[in-house]
């Protein structure tokens, strides 16, 4: 069985940074995609960024592209999100999430939500200016 465990969120004030983490367990990873999504308060939840976890190759929201960096440590299973000048607009709950991007699957868009199979329960993140 697939677990998504996130941890890392909090309170910053803007300009600061946070690292999230997920601990992913339950399989192997392979011929996967796994990745983070944000959803604030009132609004729809959006994609942030993904990575396949068989060679890296990563996929960001326009919103966070060259702000934030996405990677993974193989070994550890786990999946981090660097989040640095940080922003009131990031706050949200963060979530971790994984899905199958395997033969077929590796086509499509990973960025759509309602592909994944996986969810973590989140982590808050809260900027203050």
């Amino acid at each position: 069985q697939v677990q998504l465990v996130e941890s890392g969120g909090g309170l910053v004030q803007a300009g600061g940074s946070l690292r999230l983490s997920c601990a992913a367990s339950g399989r192997t990873f392979s011929g996967y995609v796994l990745g983070w999504f944000r959803q604030a308060p009132g609004k729809e939840r959006e994609f942030v960024a993904a990575i396949r976890w068989s060679g890296g190759s990563t996929y960001y929201a326009d919103s966070v592209k060259g702000r934030f960096t996405i990677s993974r440590d193989n070994a550890k299973n786990t999946l981090y999100l660097q989040m640095p000048s940080l922003k009131p607009e990031d706050t949200a709950v963060y979530y971790c999430a994984a899905r199958d991007y395997s033969g077929s699957y590796s086509y499509t868009d990973p960025s759509l939500g309602y592909q994944y199979g996986y969810w973590g329960q989140g982590t808050q993140v809260t900027v203050f200016s």
